[in-house]
């Protein structure tokens, strides 16, 4: 599935658009409410973490979760991941079987079942807080101090998978990016007891990028997020290009790209595990590490829950 995210999804000023599109999110969100009461939630023998948005893509989900693999697996549990088994998910799914085995299945609740069999003590679901027919032990909602909730609409006039108050089922969020004291206190005035933590990435192969022009792309959820971080940390980048998120990309894509030979071609973790051996001969993937504020509480957090 290639989905390039609308513009007006992040506007704060309306669109025209989101007005024509409202009448959609409205059948949409009927249709959510009646998921809702129609589901019967499923109690599994093992915690169930959850970590997921209410905002399309790009929110960081999957650098969350493997974090907190690790974290799980230094106070001695046997973690597994859960991850929806849809064939344009497989980017994802790679990325996190190359730290820790991967459970996929169309229907969440059937890889739980696998994983548990195989002695696992902690299922990780990289997204799943929709997902109704499963109770979670712990639910982290992850949001980009970018974009936070875009407009507010939900889908299509908006990039909300469901409603801001959807909030109280979460027990921590998780903000990608700089402090937002006014979103902050919109999350409070929702869910009084929610944790709130706040995320950095940091480049672990800098050196491999400075002194250098570089051309960058991405084809996920945000692609500005990725280009943001390498301006952020001084790297002189000359060209960006933006592709829908699970992109699979072409000969003919990747003969754009590389065009300028004199320039450092680079792109994200995940768009590497979608190229083929002779695109990744021409590029390079940027390797961030997940920095937690309050990371002690955090554990603390993780470890009263799991």
């Amino acid at each position: 599935m290639n989905f390039k995210k609308p513009e007006f999804w992040d506007k704060s000023e309306l669109s025209i658009w989101s007005i024509i599109l409202y009448p959609f999110s409205l059948l949409f969100l009927i249709i959510s409410l009646g998921a809702k009461f129609l589901k019967i939630k499923k109690k599994f023998p093992i915690p169930i973490v959850c970590v997921g948005n209410i905002y399309t893509g790009g929110t960081g989900k999957t650098p969350l979760a493997l974090e907190i693999f690790k974290i799980t697996k230094s106070y001695g549990k046997n973690p597994a991941f859960v991850k929806k088994g849809y064939d344009y998910l497989y980017d994802e799914i790679q990325m996190l079987d190359k730290t820790g085995k991967t459970y996929s299945d169309k229907n969440r609740k059937e890889a739980i079942k696998s994983l548990i069999s195989d002695k696992h003590d902690v299922a990780i679901l990289d997204d799943g807080f929709q997902d109704l027919s499963i109770e979670k032990d712990f639910s982290i909602l992850c949001f980009n101090s970018r974009q936070l909730i875009g407009n507010g609409f939900l889908i299509p006039a908006g990039p909300l998978r469901e409603s801001f108050n959807s909030i109280k089922k979460a027990d921590c969020v998780l903000i990608n990016g700089d402090r937002n004291i006014e979103f902050e206190n919109k999350i409070n005035k929702i869910n009084k007891n929610i944790k709130i933590f706040y995320s950095k990435y940091k480049i672990k192969n800098i050196e491999n990028f400075k002194n250098k022009e570089i051309v960058a792309f991405a084809g996920i959820g945000n692609p500005s997020n990725f280009f943001h971080l390498l301006k952020e940390n001084n790297i002189n980048v000359k060209k960006t290009y933006s592709f829908p998120d699970h992109y699979n990309y072409s000969e003919n894509d990747f003969s754009k790209i590389i065009d300028d030979k004199n320039m450092k071609i680079i792109t994200t973790e995940k768009d590497y595990f979608r190229m083929n051996d002779r695109q990744k001969q021409n590029c390079e993937f940027v390797k961030v590490d997940l920095e937690i504020e309050n990371k002690s509480e955090f554990v603390n957090l993780i470890k009263n829950k799991v």
